[in-house]
C-alpha cells in the first residue's frame, strides 16, 4: 500500500493542511480536530477503499483505517501537514476548545459516569438474580426458589449483599471519578465519598422515617446544629461536593508552601469540604435530586405512556448528538431511589405498588 498517497488523498478530502488543527491516532482511527468540518469532502472519503468509515463526535473527526494501516498513514499525514505527532489526550484537549458550554457539560458528565457504569451494571444484574431466587410463583407455584430449597437462602442473601454494595457506596465511586475529572486528587474524592457514607451517620435510606419521627441525630457545635445524615445512593450531593473539593485543593496547593503541602492540603481540603457538605451542599442537593426524580415520576403518573413516549422519542436524537450522557446522573439517581424502595419492601400492598410503579417507569424510560 502506498501510504503517502492515501495520506495525501485523506488530507485533500479534509480541506487541506490549513484545515487541520490537531491530529493523533488510536489502534484503528485517525483522530482529527478540524477548523471547519463543512470543508470535508465526504463523498471522496467514502469512495476511498482504504477508508472504512468516518464519523464526528466530541469535537473530533475520526477516519477509520484499520489496525496497522493507521500507523503508517498517520506517519505520512504528519509529514504532509508539517505537524508534530500528538497524543490522544492532546487531541482531546484541542477538541474540547471547540465545544459549546452545553456540549462541555455533557462531556463532563460522560467522563464522570461512564467509567463507573460497569459497577452499576454488576449491581443491577445481581439484583435481578436475587429477585429470581426470591420472587414467589416465578418458577414454583405459590413459592419462591429459596422457600422450596431453604439451603439456597444464604446464597440469595449473599447475592443481595453484593448487589447492594455499588448503590450503598455509590458516593465513593462518584467521588473518585469526579475528583479525577475536576482536576483534584482522585483519592481525596474517594475519601470524601467515604465520609458521606460513614457508618456513624444516620443511614441515608432511613432519613425519611427519622425526619417524620423527629429523631435525626445532630452535631452541636457552639450552638450550631448539623444533621448527621449519610448520603448512601445519592448522586447530586457527591457531585457538587467533589467539585468544591477539587477547587479547594487546587486553591490551597498554589498557596501553601511546598514543605507543608503534603500535610496541610489534604487536611484542610477534607475538613473544609466536609463541613460545607453537611451544612449546605448536601441538604440542598439532596432536595434537588429528589425533586428531579419526583418530576420524572410525576410525568409518568400524570400522562402515563405519553410521558414515556416523549422521553423515548427524544432519546434517540439525544444519543446522536451525545446529549444522552446528561441523563446518566438522572438515571443513576433513579436507580438509587429504586434500590432504596426495594430495600424497604414489606408485605404492605402500598410498598409493593410503589416498587411496581418504579419498574414500569424504567420500562417506559428505557
Amino acid at each position: 500500500m502506498k501510504y503517502d498517497i492515501i495520506a495525501a488523498g485523506i488530507l485533500e478530502a479534509l480541506g487541506g493542511k490549513e484545515n487541520i488543527s490537531a491530529a493523533a491516532h488510536c489502534a484503528t482511527r485517525l483522530r482529527l480536530v478540524l477548523h471547519d468540518e463543512s470543508k470535508v469532502d465526504q463523498k471522496r472519503l467514502d469512495e476511498m477503499d482504504e477508508v472504512k468509515g468516518t464519523f464526528s463526535t466530541g469535537g473530533q473527526y475520526q477516519v477509520i483505517l484499520g489496525s496497522g494501516v493507521v500507523n503508517n498513514v498517520y506517519a505520512e499525514f504528519t509529514k504532509l501537514t508539517g505537524s508534530e505527532e500528538m497524543s490522544k489526550d492532546e487531541v482531546k484537549s484541542a477538541a474540547n476548545q471547540k465545544l459549546n458550554p452545553v456540549q462541555r457539560f455533557v462531556k463532563m458528565l460522560s467522563d464522570i459516569f461512564v467509567p463507573i457504569i460497569p459497577a452499576i451494571v454488576a449491581g443491577g444484574l445481581l439484583m435481578g438474580l436475587n429477585n429470581l431466587l426470591t420472587a414467589s410463583g416465578l418458577f414454583i407455584e405459590d413459592q419462591s426458589v429459596i422457600e422450596a430449597y431453604p439451603g439456597m437462602s444464604d446464597l440469595a442473601a449473599m447475592i443481595n449483599t453484593f448487589a447492594n454494595a455499588p448503590f450503598t457506596y455509590l458516593p465513593i465511586l462518584i467521588g473518585f471519578s469526579a475528583a479525577k475529572r475536576f482536576g483534584g486528587n482522585a483519592f481525596l474524592g474517594a475519601a470524601l465519598g467515604m465520609l458521606m457514607v460513614h457508618p456513624d451517620l444516620l443511614n441515608g435510606w432511613g432519613y425519611g422515617g427519622a425526619l417524620a419521627d423527629g429523631e435525626i441525630p445532630k452535631w452541636n457545635i457552639f450552638g450550631f446544629e448539623i444533621a448527621k445524615v449519610g448520603y448512601q445512593g445519592t448522586v447530586l450531593p457527591v457531585l457538587a461536593a467533589t467539585y468544591i473539593l477539587a477547587n479547594i485543593e487546587k486553591f490551597l496547593r498554589k498557596r501553601i508552601p511546598t514543605s507543608l503541602d503534603n500535610l496541610l492540603t489534604p487536611l484542610l481540603t477534607i475538613f473544609i469540604t466536609g463541613v460545607l457538605t453537611f451544612t449546605f451542599v448536601g441538604p440542598l442537593t439532596r432536595s434537588g435530586g429528589n425533586l428531579l426524580t419526583d418530576g420524572i415520576v410525576w410525568m409518568y403518573e400524570t400522562v402515563g405512556f405519553i410521558g414515556g413516549g416523549i422521553l423515548g422519542a427524544l432519546y434517540a436524537p439525544f444519543v446522536i448528538t451525545g446529549m444522552h450522557h446528561s441523563f446518566i446522573a438522572i438515571e443513576t439517581q433513579l436507580l438509587a431511589n429504586l434500590r432504596r424502595r426495594v430495600d424497604h419492601l414489606s408485605s404492605q400492598p402500598l410498598l409493593w405498588l410503589m416498587w411496581l410503579k418504579d419498574q414500569q417507569l424504567w420500562l417506559y424510560y428505557s
